[in-house]
């Protein structure tokens, strides 16, 4: 028998504010590299993990708009081409989003598996986490609906949890278990009964099942969904490598998660137990616990001096951290804030960021450095009138040909070399050489070396956002887009 195809789905929309100020809504976890023993980010280390299955293909990532360069980027960095990434003009839950991958999927005519992954997840014991799936696949293969149930280590109370019909098999053999119900998150006192049954594991939000499989009962429980992703494929747009669903008929889906939707409906449920040092990394406290630490408990990262401290996570971008005498603390420096918090209370991150977002704080959201396709940017200083950055572009990368309305611009090198475009005319500039950009100047900035190029821009004018951008030519096609 011919091994069936099995795709990675890899969801990639969330924002990942509860590891708030590293991860924000401009540049989310799942983009960091929070293991500490490899530069691979979560997402990269989602699909690396899955290498060596029996018919693994090419994943499927579904994100936002904003996101798209940064997962290209970051595929292309581990030699992977996605069979498709997939942009959601609206967040409309898990739901609407498996059934655009299912549909996507069995688009050329044949009936694969999906693996449906968050992309923001660790997992430490990789060989384990591919048994447990090999063993799926036999009940995925005979039209089950498979969920990886985690065996509890805690009485947590930031997942929801999953009862099985049978106990948890605790010897070696993995049996899939035919589920009884779904119980949201639950207070303290609930959760320390729940762990005292082994019938009882945490929902991950991880799936396996046939594409028709998940449409078929999609179709049964809510046919809307199904519908309005068929037409938001027909009607989608093609840009570059991205796939642009229709928004009109996206944001016509309910907003609601495969479980509701689905899986606690359907009767074909099967839950499999997963002990594979599982974490969705919610909070700091949940990195700090999965972190590697030194012998007084402390995880160090950046330019920190610690002396009589214990039991803290401590992280620097820039600036020198001094911790004496502390215990039990969240420390992290970015270059643009500072969480000073106590690891009991790091759930309560969310709060500190409506917070932020009502006293409108663009440090809740945006970062100091932007991502683009051809590099990044980060914001060094800024006045009413005038904005300074220091501007890294990749080799062979090109910003838009383009002009502003309200803004003059001085760029000075720093490093490596540009080619300026300026009113049609061409110069090279090497380090330590600069340009003015005079209002209304049509201009563009490449990088011709195998070498980064990096640059200092001085903007100055009435209006310094980055709507002031007229596009004439653009190699990422966004021309209609700013980002």
């Amino acid at each position: 028998m011919t091994e069936k195809a099995i795709i990675p789905v890899i969801l990639s929309g969330g924002s990942g504010t509860r590891l708030w100020p590293l991860s924000r809504e401009s540049y989310p976890k799942q983009f960091l590299a929070l293991d500490s023993r490899t530069e691979k980010t979560l997402l990269q280390k989602t699909y690396e993990r899955l290498i060596g299955l029996d018919g693994l293909q090419n994943p499927i990532i579904l994100c936002n708009a904003d996101h798209r360069f940064i997962v290209a980027e970051q595929f292309r960095q581990i030699n992977t081409d996605p069979q498709a990434i997939i942009l959601e003009p609206i967040g409309r839950n898990t739901a609407p989003a498996i059934a655009v991958a299912a549909l996507q999927a069995i688009s050329s005519g044949k009936d694969p598996l999906l693996l449906i992954l968050a992309a923001d997840h660790l997992i430490e014991n990789i060989i384990e986490f591919k048994k447990v799936i090999q063993s799926a696949k036999t009940y995925a293969n005979q039209g089950r609906l498979v969920t990886f149930g985690i065996v509890p280590t805690c009485a947590e109370t930031g997942y929801g949890y999953i009862e099985a019909k049978q106990s948890v098999d605790q010897k070696d053999e993995i049996t899939g278990l035919e589920i009884r119900n779904f119980i949201e998150k639950p207070n303290k006192e609930k959760a320390e009964k729940l762990i005292k049954d082994s019938s009882y594991t945490w929902n991950s939000g991880m799936f396996l099942f046939k594409a028709s499989s998940i449409i078929n009962e999609l179709e049964k429980f809510v046919p809307e969904i199904v519908k309005y992703c068929k037409i938001a494929i027909e009607k989608d747009v093609v840009d570059l490598d991205f796939l642009r669903l229709e928004a009109g008929s996206f944001q016509k889906c309910p907003k609601v998660s495969i479980d509701v939707a689905v899986m606690e409906k359907t009767k074909l449920g099967t839950v499999l137990p997963l002990k594979a040092g599982w974490s969705d990394i919610g909070s700091w406290k949940s990195l700090w616990d999965i972190s590697h630490k030194d012998d007084d408990g402390n995880y160090i990262n950046g330019r920190i001096i610690s002396e009589k401290s214990k039991n803290c996570f401590l992280k620097s971008e820039q600036r020198l951290i001094v911790g004496l005498g502390i215990e039990n603390l969240i420390v992290v420096d970015t270059n643009d804030a500072i969480l000073v918090a106590n690891k009991e209370h790091s759930h309560d991150i969310g709060n500190i960021i409506k917070n932020l977002d009502s006293s409108k704080f663009p440090e809740g959201k945006i970062h100091k450095k932007i991502y683009r396709p051809w590099g990044n940017y980060t914001t060094i200083g800024e006045g009413n009138r005038w904005h300074v950055k220091l501007i890294e572009v990749k080799p062979n990368a090109s910003l838009s040909l383009q002009m502003h309305h309200h803004r003059a611009e001085h760029w000075i090198i720093v490093n490596g070399t540009a080619l300026v475009e300026k009113n049609g005319e061409e110069q090279l500039l090497s380090e330590n050489q600069s340009t003015f950009i005079p209002l209304g100047c049509k201009h563009r900035l490449s990088n011709p070396g195998l070498m980064k190029l990096e640059l200092i821009e001085v903007q100055s004018g009435t209006y310094l956002d980055e709507s002031d951008i007229i596009r004439f030519e653009d190699s990422y096609g966004r021309i209609k887009n700013i980002v």
